[in-house]
């Protein structure tokens, strides 16, 4: 029976693999279930169309910066770090905020 050459890899190595996967993962998941940008005979429709894809994108980004900051908050409780804690809840409002972008420019502009 011949034995296989395995590639060795560190743990950073292995968690760094396990992340570009899950990107990668993501990206092609992404792609397959997003609304397609199509050009139509209004242009106005491909406007919106565009501006939904985009804030949608930004909503994504919010909800992952908001999700860092309330474990950035947990973190600090069992740490009693008030500087961990103040920047934690920075980083929720800033979710909060980049979250709900596209509902605050509509309210700003009426």
């Amino acid at each position: 029976m011949e034995k296989k050459n395995k590639l060795k890899m560190s743990e950073k190595g292995k968690k760094l693999f396990k992340a570009y996967a899950l990107g990668v993962g993501l990206f092609a998941l992404t792609i397959g279930t997003s609304a397609n940008v199509l050009a139509a005979d209004d242009p106005m429709a491909v406007v919106n169309n565009l501006s939904n894809f985009i804030f949608g994108l930004i909503r994504a980004i919010g909800m992952i910066i908001l999700g860092f900051g309330i474990v950035q908050v947990g973190l600090s409780l069992k740490s009693h770090d008030p500087s961990q804690r103040a920047n934690g809840f920075l980083t929720v409002a800033g979710g909060i905020i980049i979250t709900f972008a596209k509902e605050i420019l509509n309210m700003i502009t009426g």
